[in-house]
């Protein structure tokens, strides 16, 4: 499937047989190569624009398994887990 970007290197695709100058004016084919260096290109930009606080609420287990670790292994396990979230993202 075809790549295209605009200037402002937003992605696009189109099926095969569709004409990129009726469907996408002003857009440039490009490989398949350059459309994942700009997906993850924006994927790191959007990562980094998170805080901390929203990195560490994603990274850390769900509710049900924090108990499930609790119940199992104890509170030191649960500890370990929970700081090593807290040392991949400290506070800024």
């Amino acid at each position: 499937m075809p790549h295209f970007k605009n200037a402002n290197n937003d992605l696009f695709w189109l099926d095969d047989g569709d004409d990129p100058a009726v469907w996408l004016p002003g857009c440039t084919s490009i490989s398949d190569a350059d459309a994942d260096a700009i997906r993850a290109e924006k994927e790191q930009a959007a990562l980094s624009a998170l805080t901390y606080a929203q990195k560490r609420a994603a990274e850390y287990p769900s509710f049900a398994d924090q108990f499930d670790l609790i119940y199992h292994d104890g509170l030191d396990a649960w500890k370990a887990v929970i700081q090593s979230v807290k040392d991949k993202y400290p506070k800024t």
